[in-house]
């Protein structure tokens, strides 16, 4: 406590309930090929749902990244994602000509007003040939048209619009076609004035002129705004007018609304079907809606929409979004506008280079929390740079599969491609290879495919995680059940798996009535060490990340006997529960003068030495039957 420099009473606190606190075990982390979705960017799913939303379906080109991901969220609601993309992949946009690549939120908020204006009134939202099927309509709802619907000189079946040709034909027995444009249309009395006419009015009568007067009968001319013609008005609650936080200002005409259409429907299987609907959007960008939310268009569309981005202000208008106060303002109003997005591209497979570019942002602890890593079908360089990774980390572990011509269609070569395959890979704990593919149904596309199996071996990890603790072995017949196998494409037999299992190739195996199961549990490690068991790997990790949590709170203070006793309270009480749930057998702290010498005191360093005696999984049992005779006692022959 602090000197008192008067009479007082001052009242301290000490807290010494600090305890060692828990880590996520189970966060995993992979990359993806897509058909859409961020790209280069972390994107957290917890379910199949949401990782269709973000990244929609599988197809023939990216069903086994897809699919890796995929499976291990059967096991696990944890998993960061990235979408690896080439470079020649492009967004779709309302001129089909943006030549930008704008991959995530980040790269669009990067992206000046000036690079958008040449992509039209919207760009998809994330580089794709899906976007191509995107289309957006608007309408303000203000303009106003005439509907000839019957006369006793004319009929026509269609509506008209200022400047739209249409086709009809006189009310005699001849029915002759008569044909006209009408730029500007206008209702005096009974009369329709049309501002130029070319065509036959009457038989054997041309017509040509800049004015012509056409009389009808009164009740033939209806006035019908745009808004009622309008394809998606019943999904509204009302025609946009003007908003009351533009009318407060003295302006007028502000609200839009506005629909994103799956105009081929490729994204829901129907064409046409409206996937997005904004209502009663302002044009003005310093409008709000009555609860105090932004109404501007821009901000909304941006902020809300799966779909598209927004690209520039319809070539129509002039105040859209300007000034930036609607004091006074009657914005512009354009009817109905339709904008279909063009000129997406998913791109070419991305390269090896891409996948590893990709896998970088997992690169960093500091930046993500993450303890699985999947490789997918990578290949063995890929696979090389994820375990470097972890190595480097050191709080997570890669799980890698064999190439997939090692398993698939190679009858005979499995076992000498897989290890030809292994020795590719450096020696390391932080990594775990399985010994194949496995066959599963697609129920998106009605196909089967052959999936990689390490997002299934990553997902068994974060099973056994769920109902035992992450130092349990994943494998075997009671946590290492794996999912939805139609069959493997690679099924070792006794003698291939003790091959495999020498050079760390934890195989799996689908046993007649017992399902298919993870038979091995051993990490990468080449020297025999207790590293190289999966399970004792995950037990330090989670120690170690647990107790250098806790121990961040020790810095800056003095290194002295409290300090390091604290410490040593702090630490102790926590592994001794991880004794009790069978995770070591013994262990020991020493943090005191003896390794805290007034050298390293005087670094300003403190040290601390943890002893751990791992708990073992069985990989082996001998069972020894033995046959006595009848008169033999038991304690003479069995200890």
């Amino acid at each position: 406590m602090g000197f008192q420099l008067s009479p007082g009473v001052q009242v301290s606190e000490i807290d010494l309930t600090t305890i060692v606190p828990s880590v996520a075990t189970t966060p995993g982390a992979v990359v993806v090929v897509s058909q859409w979705g961020p790209a280069e960017e972390r994107v957290l799913v917890d379910s199949e749902k949401n990782f269709l939303a973000a990244f929609q379906g599988p197809n023939n080109d990216n069903f086994d990244y897809w699919f890796t991901a995929n499976n291990f969220l059967g096991y696990g609601n944890n998993l960061q994602v990235v979408r690896a993309i080439a470079g020649d992949a492009l967004n779709s946009s309302s001129t089909g000509s943006f030549t930008g690549v704008i991959k995530n939120e980040l790269d669009y908020d990067n992206t000046s007003d000036v690079v958008l204006v040449s992509a039209g009134e919207w760009i998809g939202k994330f580089p794709g040939d899906l976007g191509n099927s995107l289309e957006v309509s608007i309408c303000d709802g203000q303009s106003t048209k005439l509907e000839l619907t019957d006369s006793s000189a004319f009929v026509l079946g269609e509506d008209l619009f200022s400047g739209e040709t249409v086709t009809g034909s006189t009310s005699g027995a001849t029915a002759t076609v008569v044909t006209f444009t009408a730029a500007v249309v206008g209702q005096t009395g009974s009369t329709l004035l049309v501002d130029s006419v070319t065509g036959t009015f009457v038989d054997g009568e041309t017509v040509t002129g800049t004015s012509f007067t056409i009389t009808i009968a009164t009740d033939g001319i209806k006035a019908r705004s745009e808004y009622d013609l309008w394809d998606f008005k019943n999904l509204f609650n009302g025609q946009p007018a003007t908003s009351d936080y533009v009318n407060s200002r003295a302006g007028s005409q502000d609200e839009f609304h506005l629909v994103v259409v799956d105009k081929d429907g490729l994204w829901s299987g129907e064409a046409g079907t409206v996937l997005e609907r904004f209502e009663f959007l302002s044009k003005a960008s310093d409008a709000r809606m009555n609860d105090g939310s932004n109404a501007y268009y821009r901000v909304v569309v941006n902020e809300d929409s799966a779909f598209i981005w927004f690209g520039d202000f319809p070539a129509a208008t002039t105040n859209w979004g300007d000034p930036s106060d609607a004091l006074n303002v009657d914005y512009d109003e354009i009817g109905i506008l339709d904008s279909s997005l063009s000129g997406g591209a998913t791109g070419s497979a991305p390269t090896d280079a891409d996948i590893l570019q990709a896998y970088g942002l997992f690169a960093d602890p500091e930046a993500v929390d993450i303890s699985l890593l999947l490789a997918g079908p990578a290949s063995a360089n890929v696979a090389i740079a994820l375990i470097g990774i972890c190595d480097d980390r050191k709080d997570c572990v890669a799980f890698v599969s064999p190439e997939r011509d090692d398993v698939i269609n190679n009858s005979g070569d499995e076992t000498l491609d897989t290890i030809d395959f292994r020795n590719k890979l450096p020696s390391s704990s932080y990594a775990v290879l399985d010994s194949g593919w496995k066959f599963q149904f697609d129920k998106f596309n009605d196909v089967f495919r052959f999936v990689p199996l390490n997002g299934d071996i990553a997902g068994l990890v974060v099973r056994t995680d769920n109902i035992a603790d992450p130092w349990f072995s994943p494998a075997g017949f009671n946590r290492g059940q794996i999912r939805d196998v139609v069959r493997l494409a690679f099924n070792p037999n006794r003698t291939q798996r003790d091959e495999l299992y020498q050079v760390g190739v934890n195989c799996v195996v689908s046993f007649p009535g017992q399902g298919t199961v993870l038979f091995g549990d051993k990490t990468l490690l080449s020297r025999p060490s207790a590293f190289d068991r999966i399970n004792v790997r995950r037990l330090f990790i989670v120690l170690e990340k647990s107790i250098a949590k806790a121990a961040q709170f020790s810095l800056f203070e003095f290194n002295d006997a409290f300090t390091r006793s604290q410490f040593r309270q702090l630490v102790e009480p926590f592994l001794r529960e991880v004794q009790g749930r069978r995770g070591i057998t013994d262990f020991r702290v020493v943090a005191d003068e003896t390794n805290n010498t007034p050298e390293v005191i005087d670094r300003n360093e403190f040290v601390a030495d943890i002893f751990i005696k791992p708990a073992r999984s069985i990989n082996f049992i001998q069972l020894n039957f033995i046959a006595v005779r009848s008169g033999v006692s038991f304690n003479e022959v069995g200890g």
